[in-house]
């Protein structure tokens, strides 16, 4: 059987994301969110690769997806094309490093999620992104075609959504802990007390820039990156009419800029649900780069309160459940 839908264009349009001038800095902006969801800490090989099925799919597929993109592989046991494209997916996933999880749903035992997907046939691969299903081909295919689709999900992962994988500990044990990452000290310690200075002076620019002169170095800098989400942030609002934003955020409940403005003051104010609510629920009426603009705002006001925070976990199940 020959593959189909081997390339990604129609999809996502991959035209106008390398067309982008803003699609590196998104990345980075949605860097930090990535890198912290899991703690900070690294995963093991073996956790690359899990077997899903529908009572888990929200948590291992929907929820994992606003981290690292999830590519599934639609198999049954009595498929003889599947039993050569599954364990390739699976050397692939280990090679990959953390670009991307492979789960692997079997049809036989899970037939609600073969028909939410439209699956026609098996082997047939899927891959879902902060919540959206794309599909990627099906049928058994040439190693090379297989990676160069997944070069294309791993490119558009990071540039459009900001996704950047899970950091790998090779040596990690089957169910280890995550081993938190220390923050490098020495050399950046003078750059970062020159943000928290330009900080606490009100220059919210010199702050922003100093953050990202350690980042430029150090991109995994998890100081840098929390500073660097708090500085922009508070620059942004820097200037506003509270009262101003807050009537055209009531006027126009479909309107992205009012809505992006409005979440930006209720952080500022403490109003961190308020803020994330208004956020999921423009994601909710909109589509096309407002969603995309609306959902990367999102992920950067996570990174100002923190991955571990209570709010955040539920806003991200939330999140899921909106794009999806």
């Amino acid at each position: 059987m020959q593959p189909r839908n081997m390339s990604m264009s129609g999809v996502v349009d991959l035209a106008a994301v390398k067309a982008a001038q803003e699609a590196k800095s998104k990345a980075e902006q949605a860097r930090a969110d990535a890198a912290r969801q899991g703690g900070g800490g690294a995963v093991t090989p073996a956790s690359l690769v899990i077997d899903v099925d529908e009572a888990g799919f929200e948590q291992d597929v929907l929820q994992r997806s606003t981290e690292v993109p999830v590519v599934i592989d639609f198999w049954a046991e009595w498929c003889e094309p599947c039993k050569q494209l599954s364990p390739l997916l699976e050397r692939l996933a280990v090679e990959y490093n953390g670009r991307f999880v492979l789960a692997k749903i079997d049809v036989d035992a899970n037939q609600m999620l073969m028909q939410q997907f439209g699956v026609q046939g098996i082997p047939a691969v899927f891959a879902v992104v902060a919540g959206q299903a794309l599909p990627l081909f099906q049928g058994a295919a040439a190693e090379a075609q297989i990676r160069g689709t997944l070069d294309q999900l791993v490119q558009v992962a990071e540039q459009r959504f900001g996704l950047t994988g899970l950091t790998v500990d090779p040596d990690g044990a089957p169910g280890a802990s995550p081993v938190a990452q220390e923050v490098p000290a020495g050399p950046y310690d003078a750059l970062l007390e020159a943000a928290v200075q330009a900080l606490d002076a009100g220059d919210f620019g010199g702050a922003v820039q100093a953050y990202k002169n350690v980042l430029a170095d150090d991109p995994g800098n998890t100081e840098a990156k929390l500073g660097l989400a708090q500085a922009e942030l508070l620059q942004r609002v820097q200037g506003l009419d509270p009262q101003k934003v807050r009537g055209d955020a009531a006027a126009k409940p479909g309107d992205v800029t009012a809505q992006i403005a409005g979440a930006d003051l209720d952080l500022v104010g403490g109003h961190v649900e308020d803020a994330f609510g208004r956020l999921i629920d423009t994601v909710r009426v909109t589509a096309g780069d407002d969603r995309d603009a609306v959902r990367l705002r999102l992920l950067e006001l996570f990174e100002v309160v923190g991955a571990d925070d209570p709010r955040v976990v539920a806003a991200r199940r939330a999140l899921a459940r909106a794009l999806f």
